[in-house]
């Protein structure tokens, strides 16, 4: 048999009120009273009714989360942490693969289908902030690096400063020919941007001269992209002592195709990437990389966007900064 709130209330001896006031997270509840109908929801297993409760607030209880591609798994083990984050407010959330597209980002930016989501937490591409400005038509919050002072909460990564941590390890290895895998010159390509400037700026800060011949491009960042880039260096007589890849997955292409040429990781040319996916822990050798706090990413976004639905919509947009570490391991270890 399913409980109802007044099961609940009567087990703890309170008011319908209070035990509605309990579930839905009011803190002004005396201590005594929330421990007495939190031990009579746990004794009767009560769960509450959200399609009832969302009904009531005129909302679907789904959220999306639109994101380029599925297949960086970046975005995958992102959305995993979006997913647990949106169940602790009972939400469902619906993952859409935008490609990167406009069309297909215009869709999501207006909310992908009439009624069918209360919020969108979305990681553009194509669009710019004048794109979008004006185009949302549900509560939205951004992830990335593609739109600057944008109409919406946005949350983001020092890329810049990322970028330049992790090449400043490099050198402090003593490395002197880094190469940067990724590099993009399209209006898509703004983390790239970002990384390349964080890079240029540690070999400033070293006094090491920017070598363009080292700076390879890649138009998509998978790892076939990342092993091409270093074929090219090599064939082309560059040969760099270490190799900083815009993410994960290009380094997991460099970690091949360097080990195709004979050379060693980290002994000839040390390795690091950016987003910290969990294959980098598992490859040979396993991957130095800039860690985002992706759980931290997922959290602020869910909780940006539960405040717009619960509050003030018409407030100005909020942009928070999630932090990073560099997790060292064996293909840019911590000493030389």
């Amino acid at each position: 048999m399913r409980h109802r709130l007044k099961d609940v209330a009567e087990r703890a001896g309170v008011s319908v009120k209070t035990v509605s006031n309990v579930v839905n997270g009011y803190q002004h509840v005396r201590p005594d009273t929330r421990a007495r109908v939190e031990q009579a929801i746990a004794e009767l297993n009560y769960r509450p009714n959200l399609s009832a409760r969302n009904l009531r607030k005129g909302r679907t209880g789904v959220i999306a989360l639109a994101v380029p591609e599925l297949d960086i798994p970046y975005f995958a083990e992102l959305a995993r942490h979006v997913v647990s984050a949106a169940a602790d407010h009972g939400w469902t959330v619906l993952i859409d693969q935008t490609g990167g597209g406009p069309e297909q980002e215009r869709k999501a930016a207006r909310g992908i289908g009439d009624h069918l989501i209360d919020g969108l937490i979305f990681s553009p591409l194509a669009l710019s902030a004048d794109d979008l400005t004006g185009l949302h038509g549900t509560p939205m919050v951004l992830l990335g690096e593609r739109v600057d002072h944008a109409p919406a909460d946005h949350v983001m990564v020092d890329n810049v400063a990322a970028a330049r941590e992790t090449t400043a390890h490099l050198i402090s290895l003593g490395r002197r020919r880094i190469a940067a895998i990724g590099s993009q010159r399209t209006a898509e390509g703004a983390s790239a941007r970002l990384r390349l400037a964080g890079y240029a700026e540690a070999l400033t800060d070293a006094g090491i001269g920017y070598d363009e011949r080292l700076v390879a491009p890649a138009p998509a960042w998978h790892r076939a992209d990342g092993a091409a880039a270093i074929r090219h260096l090599l064939a082309t007589g560059v040969r760099p002592d270490a190799v900083f890849c815009f993410n994960d997955t290009l380094a997991l292409g460099a970690l091949r195709a360097l080990h195709e040429a004979g050379l060693r990781v980290p002994a000839d040319v040390a390795v690091a990437g950016f987003d910290d996916i969990e294959d980098g822990r598992f490859s040979i050798p396993t991957l130095t990389t800039v860690a985002p706090d992706k759980e931290r990413i997922a959290r602020l976004a869910v909780e940006l966007l539960a405040g717009r639905l619960d509050g003030d919509r018409d407030a100005p947009p909020r942009e928070l900064v999630a932090p990073h570490r560099l997790a060292l391991r064996e293909s840019a270890p911590a000493h030389p």
